[in-house]
């Protein structure tokens, strides 16, 4: 699991508690969402909600004039979010191209769920599954071939190249990086 907002692990712990079977969780919620405001959730969502192994995008109004799908799991996502607020405030034109979906079950896998997405966004012509580890360390290697076999199609990746560390080890290096492959994740020039 790799939950993006308290809600979500609320409802998720309560799910695991609340099964009739007893497995393991594995939780891959990074510390640094608990101080982002981003990463919030209302009243209503810990009292009413549910865990969704898939969350959609609830920004797209229009799912015909999604032209790229972005699928990701994790803290990315409010990296994303983020970009595509400044992409959209100086492009009009590219508004509403974008759909943003949040992988939040990793195992098992949610294929009905996925599959409800992949016919909402069935116009979409460019697939990208996007994470902030490096090639090597996120989940991309497992769900690769998963999203082929659901989409029948080829997923592109944006993320960081394989590493043998998970941390570049300089600040200005990893802001470079996030910033190059957001703009792939969206189709655009990486800055220089």
């Amino acid at each position: 699991m790799n939950c993006t907002t308290p809600a979500q692990y609320f409802h998720l712990l309560r799910r695991q508690m609340r099964r009739a079977y007893r497995c393991p969780l594995v939780v891959f919620t990074p510390k640094s969402l608990l101080r982002s405001p981003r990463a919030s959730s209302r009243v209503e969502e810990l009292a009413t909600g549910r865990f969704e192994p898939v969350v959609d995008d609830v920004a797209v109004r229009d799912p015909a004039a999604v032209k790229r799908l972005l699928l990701c799991s994790g803290k990315v996502y409010y990296d994303l979010v983020a970009h595509r607020e400044k992409r959209d405030s100086s492009d009009v034109a590219a508004r509403g191209d974008v759909a943003i979906v949040r992988l939040e079950q990793l195992y098992p896998w949610p294929s009905q769920e996925l599959a409800a997405i992949r016919d909402r966004y069935a116009r979409a012509e460019h697939l990208v599954f996007v994470q902030e580890e490096p090639a090597n360390m996120g989940p991309w290697e497992f769900v690769r071939e998963l999203l082929r076999e659901l989409w029948q199609r080829e997923f592109s990746y944006a993320g960081r190249n394989a590493a043998a560390s998970p941390a570049v080890g300089s600040q200005r290096k990893h802001h470079a990086e996030l910033a190059a492959f957001l703009a792939a994740a969206f189709g655009q020039t990486p800055p220089a």
